[in-house]
């Protein structure tokens, strides 16, 4: 079987169980293709028994988890110290290596079982330097520490951890609208925004012809990707082509991007209220591009009541698209698909807009109209684990 750690959650304290069961359902959600496999809730544990099942291959799924700080193959034995000998020899006749050396550690959560642990240290330690050629003991920096968890359930020994993400399980922190682009930063921003235990929905604005086809794929790709981590995914897709077509006949060249900007937010925001979302989230990070100075963000976020968390504002580029490559979107993020921020960029656009200017570009524009007609005419896609899609309209 495999053991399951969790951090944040055990600080929880009247809220616990409810983190713990929405952890538990993520991953029964996440296992759900390995036939067999079921999971088992204990104080401050979880038990995955594999039933012959790959455990290399599970393990990796449960790393993809948010809440999992690490997970351990193990061994389980009853309560008893012969049977416990045994399975700890088992597992270090493998290590039984020159210059191999190891360390018994146990931790006690069974007050009952007879031995302490210092005892069951010294007791299982000897016995595996008695029965192989090669070990010796490092109590400082062993190569293999080998862990005896002495529960009610039994006793559980292993030698390995495997990091976990961390973080809150998603779905226990609400709901959130990302807008999620085609480039590096928004997809990092969505996974950041999991990371705290909140479930996200992406809204994509395209403006067909001028943004391909493939651009579109290109974004569905990356919500398939983040559903990785995050169990299925909704893809709003906004038709931006009259709005943007709009902007740029009666806006001032400058002020389109700061306009254009306000204008996703507010549809964002209609989307949000649709879907039962209490915030939006964005790519956004301070001062790397002309929309993402103090005083863009500002004018932006005039138009919108709901918070906008900003999960990459103090990183660099080169940060965010270190996690990029880590999480699996960056390749996907630099296919030369265009969206619509980057086609209509204009030459020289304000990195420091005027709020009255900008509500002065915004009057010849029927913005209610605007908005409420893109919304209309969105359309949803679910993005699930297993990669099927279903496709829906709000007012089919």
């Amino acid at each position: 079987m495999l053991l399951v750690r969790y951090g944040e959650l055990a600080l929880k304290k009247r809220n616990r169980r409810m983190f713990e069961e929405r952890l538990l359902h993520n991953i029964r959600q996440k296992l759900d293709p390995f036939s067999g496999v079921t999971v088992q809730q204990t104080f401050g544990r979880m038990f995955v028994h594999l039933n012959g099942a790959d455990a290399v291959s599970i393990t990796q799924a449960l790393q993809q988890v948010f809440g999992i700080v690490s997970v351990s193959p193990v061994v389980r034995t009853e309560l008893d110290i012969g049977e416990v000998k045994g399975a700890a020899l088992a597992l270090m006749e493998k290590h039984d290596m020159p210059n191999v050396t190891f360390k018994v550690e146990t931790q006690r959560a069974n007050k009952q079982f007879p031995l302490t642990s210092q005892e069951v240290n010294r007791e299982v330690g000897a016995h595996v330097l008695r029965n192989t050629r090669h070990l010796k003991v490092d109590v400082h920096e062993p190569d293999y520490p080998l862990t005896v968890e002495i529960r009610p359930q039994g006793v559980f020994l292993y030698t390995e951890r495997f990091p976990g993400l961390g973080g809150l399980p998603v779905g226990t922190s609400g709901k959130v609208m990302l807008l999620l682009s085609g480039g590096i930063d928004s997809p990092v921003a969505g996974y950041f925004t999991m990371k705290r235990g909140v479930e996200i929905e992406a809204v994509h604005f395209h403006s067909y012809p001028y943004t391909s086809e493939r651009s579109l794929k290109k974004v569905e790709d990356l919500t398939r990707q983040l559903a990785v981590y995050g169990g299925p995914i909704h893809l709003h897709v906004v038709p931006f082509t009259e709005i943007q077509t709009n902007i740029r006949e009666q806006c001032e060249e400058s002020f389109t991007i700061t306009v254009m900007r306000r204008f996703m937010f507010r549809i964002a925001q209609q989307l949000a209220e649709k879907r039962g979302a209490l915030a939006l989230s964005t790519g956004e990070s301070l001062g790397q591009v002309a929309s993402q100075t103090l005083e863009s963000m500002r004018a932006i976020n005039e138009v919108v009541q709901l918070p906008v968390l900003r999960p990459l504002i103090g990183m660099d580029k080169q940060e965010i698209i270190g996690v990029s490559k880590e999480i699996g979107t960056y390749e996907t993020s630099i296919l030369p698909y265009e969206d619509c921020c980057t086609v209509f960029v204009p030459k020289s656009p304000q990195t420091r807009p005027n709020l009255e200017r900008t509500r002065q570009n915004e009057a010849n524009l029927d913005v209610e109209e605007l908005v409420n007609d893109a919304v209309q005419h969105t359309e949803m896609k679910t993005f699930t684990l297993d990669d099927k899609r279903e496709f829906a309209s709000y007012f089919d």
